[in-house]
């Protein structure tokens, strides 16, 4: 299974279309619910839903290396969204899941949250490689990125097809024109990001390890 975002790419709107800070700023207010180590942190499964479909657009940019997964996470950030109306926090959402004894069936709520956790966690890798790569080529730290989270839980058949999309990437600079950003500013929303998206995907983390889920599956 992956995750990974859908949605279009196109770029270039108006200066309201800058999804790289939609993004950055989404995160950082997750981040401030996800807390530190306390117990008393909770994310609400509403906000952390329309935080996970802003990163959607970035997939779409990224063409068809990550085609196999962009569906699906988008599939799955609407799942969230749709359980959000009758669930508030991702901690109920789990709990719900561990009582009706479903947690690990194909499509429940927490099966996705994980699928989507492993989206954002990609993005966050992709964002770090891209923040210290040199150069106006993406292929190395989307390979870097693809092979830290998505590949272990691939086979052979999607990880040959995403070594093939690799060449089909663009450039640097055409994914910065498409997100509406110059390199200075879009540098600061993905170092932005990556700070902010660790501690939210850590919580997600702990909520499964704490329950004693497991999070390779």
């Amino acid at each position: 299974m992956a995750e990974l975002g859908g949605g279009g790419g196109g770029g270039g709107g108006g200066d309201g279309d800058k999804p790289l800070r939609k993004i950055a700023q989404s995160f950082k207010e997750l981040a401030a619910a996800a807390g530190d180590d306390s117990r008393a942190a909770a994310v609400e499964v509403a906000p952390f839903s329309r935080a996970c479909s802003l990163v959607s657009p970035l997939f779409g940019c990224l063409g068809i290396a990550f085609k196999f997964a962009e569906m699906d996470y988008v599939a799955k950030v609407h799942d969230l969204a749709d359980a959000s109306k009758s669930t508030v926090t991702l901690q109920a959402l789990l709990d719900h899941d561990i009582e009706m004894n479903s947690i690990r069936k194909a499509g429940s709520h927490s099966r996705n949250l994980l699928r989507v956790k492993r989206g954002l966690d990609m993005v966050r890798v992709l964002f770090e490689q891209i923040l210290v790569s040199e150069g106006n080529s993406l292929r190395d730290p989307a390979s870097k990125a693809y092979a830290q989270v998505f590949a272990p839980h691939h086979g052979w058949a999607i990880r040959t097809a995403v070594a093939a999309g690799m060449y089909a990437l663009p450039t640097k600079a055409q994914l910065l024109k498409k997100l509406n950003e110059d390199e200075n500013s879009a540098k600061t929303h993905m170092r932005d990001y990556v700070v902010a998206s660790e501690p939210v995907i850590l919580y997600i983390n702990r909520l499964f390890l704490s329950r004693e889920l497991g999070i390779d599956w």
